[in-house]
């Protein structure tokens, strides 16, 4: 993290590289405070994020890693694990940036319907994509999928709560943006319940997981270990463009 101490401690710094597209670990304010540019690298990892998110949505749909857990402790469990096809289904899809443009290409090609949540987005915009622009209250209760690529910032923090996955009865939640904008508790408990049918997620309020965190002992939550831009390419990509910046 980029705190205020640290940019303080260093009189001569003049900018700071993010190699991915989320400056969260930054503090802005500080930054300019101390005149120091602050550059991301917003293109990067965009195709890695996107893929991994693809991954999540058929590995909860289809409830991969459970299955093969199962079959490695030697359990032949086929009659217990009916998954569901996301061919016909639709994809809600909160903040339709880079990543959110990639992933809803992605999906909108294997059959899904597209709708959108997105308050600085246009309309034409997302007809372009190919999705409905609307509310986050629609979005929820439209999606089977739902998927966030927003950041992190006071507005997104935990916009989805108890209430806000109470209108996704029955569908499946991935996020492979940032955490904390998922209330993890209320989650676990929704997916424990079947409010949820299961969720798939790859980042977390606090990272790394706490071992005391709900999400754990639910049996229909995949965690990843923030995984979205760990490929070759992306981080190939973000270091280059994040020399290109200095």
């Amino acid at each position: 993290k980029v705190t205020r101490e640290l940019l303080e401690a260093a009189p001569e710094l003049r900018i700071v590289g993010r190699a991915g597209i989320g400056v969260d670990n930054i503090e802005i304010d500080a930054a300019t405070d101390q005149g120091v540019i602050v550059a991301n690298a917003p293109e990067g990892n965009v195709r890695a994020a996107s893929e991994h998110t693809v991954a999540m949505a058929f590995a909860t749909a289809r409830s991969v890693p459970q299955a093969h857990a199962r079959l490695k402790d030697g359990e032949w469990a086929k009659g217990e694990f009916l998954g569901t096809e996301l061919n016909g289904k639709t994809l809600g899809i909160v903040g339709l940036g880079r990543v959110g443009q990639e992933v809803a290409k992605k999906l909108d090609s294997l059959g899904m319907d597209l709708v959108a949540f997105d308050p600085y987005i246009s309309e034409d915009r997302a007809e372009q994509i190919g999705a409905e622009l609307e509310d986050l209250e629609t979005t929820l209760e439209r999606a089977d999928v739902l998927t966030i690529h927003t950041p992190l910032t006071p507005e997104t923090a935990e916009m989805i709560g108890e209430a806000e996955l109470a209108e996704m009865e029955g569908g499946y939640i991935v996020n492979c943006a940032r955490g904390g904008i998922i209330d993890e508790a209320a989650l676990a408990e929704a997916v424990e319940e079947g409010i949820v049918a299961g969720a798939a997620l790859d980042v977390f309020a606090e990272e790394p997981l706490s071992d005391e965190s709900p999400l754990l002992d639910v049996e229909d939550v995949i965690l990843t270990p923030h995984l979205g831009a760990s490929t070759e390419a992306a981080q190939e990509n973000v270091a280059v463009s994040t020399a290109e910046q200095v």
